[in-house]
């Protein structure tokens, strides 16, 4: 459970600390310090920082643009950079180098990876996830979306939901149904497709918050190459497996980091609006404290694996499990504490739709309710709480599965 780190992990360490002092203005307080322009511009000259330094997909291959890190030291480098308030690449890298990269890099012939590879480092390619569907979200091996060889391309229609930067993307990587003769899991295919073309129509969904991050996206006789398949034609269900654990595995070990600040935020607001002696609020209060040591020693187990060579698996679900539901009870006790101030927004809301505010945001009732909006989400992307539960229950305690009654190919499957 407690990792001890070799000495020549703490010297990496040291020489992840040189870097952010040497890049670093002497006065930087986090990103979350800046205005949305300000954090714009500072976000896109870091990434060419460290793409230049070979630390923008730090645990690739050198071959490939990397720095060929470990495992761990990818991790350490991870918690640094999120104690320094400071972003590990830009907006799109979750899904360009985290997700789909690290799948091609696992998956991927030499040809994609050497075409590929190169146009996610310099930026030149952005990406979004083309899984959910109206009726496959949680049940994501129900998916319909179709796609028909033809001659040297993929024909693809059908529809996605959900889809993150869809706006902004000019590639997606789209999970198809290519043999619907096949059980739900088997005939599954994962396409690599330009976004920029007549066939695809992207349709921006307005969030609660008043944003629009996510999308529909329409697909009427799109094409792909023939030879944009990753992995095996209608073995796509393990390669879509693989990017899952790469979403949600690393983010175990470094996100406790970044709920730590948050809760030290949440404590001071309680202190400056003086309900820190209130029974019930210092009875939530160390709910939430409790909560974040316990998701820290979480992350500590996922480190020790990572110090094993394991990769990211299962297991995965717990810690995404973990913290999305406690980041909504959390976020309810900052509403709680702001009071009548939470009905009118002031101050710069979060950077990101995802997870905490930025270190460095400002205690301000923009920022915690910005927050609060996007945690009611956190329970549904990348997977709902009931689809963790039941991995959980059946990948990794072994519990038997739930009774079904879609058995069979996907085309008999009652709809």
């Amino acid at each position: 459970m407690q990792p001890t780190y070799t000495a020549e992990a703490e010297t990496f360490r040291e020489k992840i600390q040189a870097f952010l002092s040497e890049h670093l203005p002497a006065d930087w307080q986090g990103i979350g310090a800046l205005d949305h322009d300000a954090a714009m511009q500072f976000t896109g000259e870091w990434r060419d920082i460290l793409r230049d330094n070979k630390l923008l997909a730090a645990n690739w291959p050198e071959a490939y643009g990397g720095a060929g890190l470990t495992a761990l030291e990818s991790v350490i480098m991870a918690e640094e950079f999120q104690k320094a308030g400071v972003p590990t690449g830009g907006p799109n890298d979750v899904f360009g180098i985290q997700m789909v990269g690290n799948t091609i890099i696992q998956w991927g012939t030499e040809e994609q990876k050497q075409h590929f590879l190169p146009r996610i480092i310099s930026g030149e390619d952005t990406w979004c996830q083309g899984y959910s569907e109206p009726n496959a979200g949680s049940d994501l091996g129900n998916l319909g979306c179709k796609a028909e060889l033809d001659g040297d391309e993929w024909v693809i229609n059908g529809q996605k939901i959900w889809t993150s930067a869809g706006h902004l993307a000019d590639w997606i990587f789209v999970l198809t149904r290519t043999d619907a003769e096949a059980a739900k899991h088997r005939g599954i295919t994962f396409l690599l497709v330009p976004m920029d073309q007549p066939g695809v129509e992207v349709r921006p969904i307005q969030m609660i918050s008043g944003e629009s991050e996510f999308n529909e996206v329409f697909f009427d006789d799109a094409k792909c190459a023939k030879e944009n398949v990753i992995g095996e034609v209608n073995g796509g269900w393990a390669v879509a497996m693989t990017l899952l654990g790469y979403e949600r595995g690393e983010a175990a070990a470094t996100t406790p980091v970044a709920f730590k600040g948050e809760i030290d935020r949440l404590l001071q607001m309680a202190i400056e609006r003086g309900v820190n002696d209130d029974p019930a609020i210092r009875q939530r209060l160390a709910w939430c404290y409790s909560k974040v040591e316990i998701m820290r020693y979480l992350g500590m187990r996922t480190l020790t694996k990572f110090l094993q060579g394991e990769h990211p698996g299962p297991d995965a679900s717990i810690f995404k499990l973990y913290w999305s539901e406690y980041h909504q009870k959390v976020t309810e006790l900052a509403v709680d504490i702001l009071g009548a101030d939470a009905l009118h927004w002031e101050g710069q809301l979060p950077s990101s739709s995802f997870s905490t505010d930025s270190k460095g945001a400002a205690n301000s009732s923009g920022s915690w309710v910005g927050t609060f909006l996007n945690a009611r989400a956190g329970t549904i992307y990348a997977g709902t709480s009931q689809v963790q539960s039941n991995i959980i229950g059946e990948m990794v305690l072994g519990l038997p599965k739930e009774p079904k009654a879609d058995k069979g190919p996907w085309n008999k499957i009652p709809k």
